[in-house]
């Protein structure tokens, strides 16, 4: 890993002439001379996981964790995240560690950098991150767990993008590189259009093997690489440009793979995804989402029917004529088959590219949420929505704001302490310095507030707690700038990452004003005005600040009814049990929503018991015809009929796609019966509601 001596950005005029005293912080969850840990009540505990058939793979007993997280919490957060070989002294046996080891290395690094103006705010920073995490307000992604304060530069970043140019050389340090992120548990995505198509010569003479042919190599490699040295797959993105010769093969290959898993299905072959030796273990391009980059110009010809032309590598001179709307049915038919390829929008995710004049987007990472510059970074957090949920059912504006700000420093100081896996990437992330924080727990906070997922309500909340987010993280993110400087790219991009933050304030003026409370939609405005103002003068620390990411494992560790944006995936969940056996989970935000809906305790407790009898809410004594919207969920219950239409969940993307400086990670549930032709339509639909990707 490359982690050479960071480079201090360059500084616009204004901050050429301040003098740097570091960021101060202020005490909200906290007070001086009482320990975060001192705070809460903490529990001794076993920490089990089981295979599914119901055998233990995993066990730690006598460990420390906080009272108030849940079995779940604690199985994951200590098998996963804890270090050090099981039955040795150096094994973590507490989540004290497990936390202090993240926010004291946080600590260090950051009074080493000079962001601190005084010691006391070092320590009031520490004490704050310390509450965030401990009390799952906060998650770092899983690199962080897994290496900080345990490597002397660790890898921190969970997203990858990288190049690869035409050339074998080239071609086989992709698979190098990959392979090092996925041992340190990070994901990467790459552009495959640079590679010469299998309709191209070569110098020597002969044909290239093409990008689908290689591809085959990169997802073995994959295939056999667990990220982290854990149980976790590796996360691998390819995609290829619309205009690229080989892109009917790109757009096909992994189709016809699932055709020949089903046919060794039908032969007795085992069926399941992660079986050694099954159908979907002998078949090609099962370890990497792929994804086909569209221009605004090819939609258009799309929806027009006319030609399209496919551009060779070398020269670029035309190759094949196709029609438009073939490749976009082909599309469809393929996404069909097998759920790939999704589809990003070119043009839309480089309108909002804050860093134009360095060089365009061409690719992401494997979930699709983090869009920025070749041969670069991000590293992730998220926050636990429901924890900013007052006592009345009201949105923590304040509360959110200051995690918000914490949470930004804390990965803005990752960024130079951090060990990359190329130069190239090593010298992008000092000179950029990309962050990406985001949410998780949105749909249980939408329930809870009694607002249906699929709403005009529901997403013009959403769009504003997005806004506020995102401009209070690049409020921080200038007001960081004003300490420490900038990132070296952002004069060289001054005018367009103005213009994008300036886009970003007129969307949340475009928040649909009746549906949200005042304070917030109040403050999801001024935060964009005070971040424009503060950036223009002392420019931005971060070029990028936001995504909506997936949010799975650390998700669970903050307890999350549900993951990033996404709704619930049904009322009533079912888990295996040990030995056999299923465990009835019943969500647990019904009670609030109905509460909070005007339901007496006597109707909710009535209500509830439907639920956890019947599977579903549809038909419960009580409830107003009106309300069920509030608790539809993205799978059809078996005894019910009600579930979010696919086109709620574009929607919901929309709503909130224009304040994030990414993109966002999320399915499009579709029912079974859905066809081909309504997958090409919603992504249409998609590209005309502005958003960036549905991959």
């Amino acid at each position: 890993m490359y982690g050479g001596r960071e480079e201090q950005g360059s500084v616009t005029r204004a901050a050429e002439t301040k003098s740097r005293h570091g960021l101060a912080f202020r005490r909200f969850y906290t007070e001086p001379g009482v320990h975060p840990f001192d705070m809460i009540e903490w529990d001794l505990r076993t920490a089990v996981i089981n295979n599914e058939r119901g055998e233990i793979i995993f066990e730690q007993k006598d460990v420390e964790v906080p009272k108030s997280w849940s079995m779940t919490a604690t199985n994951v957060g200590v098998s996963k995240y804890f270090q050090g070989k099981l039955g040795t002294p150096e094994r973590e046996t507490s989540v004290r560690q497990l936390v202090a080891r993240v926010s004291r290395t946080m600590l260090e690094w950051g009074k080493k950098g000079g962001y601190f103006a005084s010691e006391e705010d070092a320590q009031t920073f520490y004490a704050e991150l310390t509450y965030l995490l401990v009390n799952q307000y906060l998650a770092f992604n899983s690199p962080v767990w897994f290496n900080v304060g345990i490597e002397e530069k660790p890898q921190c970043s969970a997203c990858f993008i990288n190049s690869v140019e035409d050339t074998m050389e080239s071609i086989l340090e992709l698979a190098r590189t990959e392979g090092r992120l996925f041992k340190w548990g990070s994901g990467t995505g790459s552009n495959l259009s640079t590679l010469r198509s299998s309709r191209e010569g070569l110098s020597s003479g002969g044909s290239a093997s093409g990008p689908v042919s290689f591809m085959k190599g990169y997802d073995a490699f994959a295939g056999v690489i667990k990220s982290g040295g854990k149980t976790r797959r590796a996360a691998k993105m390819v995609i290829l440009n619309v205009d690229h010769p080989d892109i009917l093969d790109f757009i096909r290959c992994k189709a016809e793979e699932e055709k020949k898993a089903w046919a060794l299905i039908d032969a007795g072959y085992d069926g399941g995804f992660n079986v050694p030796g099954g159908a979907y273990d002998s078949v090609f391009y099962q370890n990497a989402n792929h994804s086909v980059r569209v221009t605004d110009e090819f939609i258009h010809k799309a929806v027009e029917d006319k030609p399209w032309t496919t551009r060779s590598v070398l020269g670029g001179k035309p190759m094949d004529t196709l029609r438009a709307k073939d490749v976009m049915e082909g599309l469809a038919e393929a996404a069909w088959i097998c759920g790939d390829p999704g589809i990003q929008f070119h043009t839309t995710i480089n309108d909002w590219h804050t860093c134009p004049n360095s060089a365009p987007i061409a690719a992401s990472n494997p979930c699709s949420e983090y869009m920025f510059l070749d041969d670069s970074a991000c590293n992730l957090a998220s926050l636990n929505l429901m924890k900013f949920r007052t006592s009345d059912g009201e949105f923590d504006v304040e509360s959110f704001c200051h995690a918000v700000s914490i949470s930004i420093t804390a990965q803005e100081i990752e960024v130079g302490n951090a060990s990359y896996p190329t130069p190239k990437i090593t010298q992008n992330s000092f000179d950029y310095r990309p962050l990406g924080l985001g949410y998780a727990n949105l749909g249980a906070l939408l329930m809870a507030r009694g607002l249906p997922y699929d709403s005009e309500e529901g997403r013009a909340y959403s769009a504003a707690i997005t806004a506020l987010m995102s401009g209070q993280a690049y409020k921080q993110s200038a007001l960081i700038s004003r300490e420490i400087g900038p990132f070296k790219g952002f004069e060289k991009n001054r005018e367009p990452m103005l213009r994008v933050i300036k886009m970003h304030g007129l969307a949340a003026d475009r928040i649909e004003n009746r549906y949200v409370p005042g304070d917030l939609l109040t403050a999801s405005r001024k935060v964009w005005d005070d971040a424009y103002a503060i950036g223009r003068e002392y420019g931005f620390r971060n070029s990028q600040a936001t995504v909506l990411a997936p949010t799975g494992t650390i998700g669970f560790m903050m307890d999350c009814d549900t993951t990033g944006v996404e709704p619930d995936i049904a009322l009533v969940k079912y888990k295996k049990l040990v030995g056999g056996g299923l465990l009835k989970i019943v969500n647990q935000t019904v009670p609030l929503s109905l509460n909070k809906l005007g339901y007496i305790d006597e109707q909710i407790e009535h209500i509830t018991a439907f639920i956890d009898k019947n599977d579903t809410i549809e038909g419960a004594p009580h409830l107003k015809e009106e309300h069920l919207p509030v608790f539809d969920c993205a799978f059809k219950p078996a005894n019910g009929e009600r579930t979010i239409h696919y086109m709620g969940h574009v929607k919901m993307m929309a709503a909130t796609q224009p304040f994030i400086s990414g993109a966002i990670s999320k399915t499009v549930n579709m029912p079974g019966d859905v066809t081909a032709a309504d997958i090409a339509n919603t992504y249409l639909e998609a590209w005309q509601l502005g958003l960036k990707a549905i991959a």
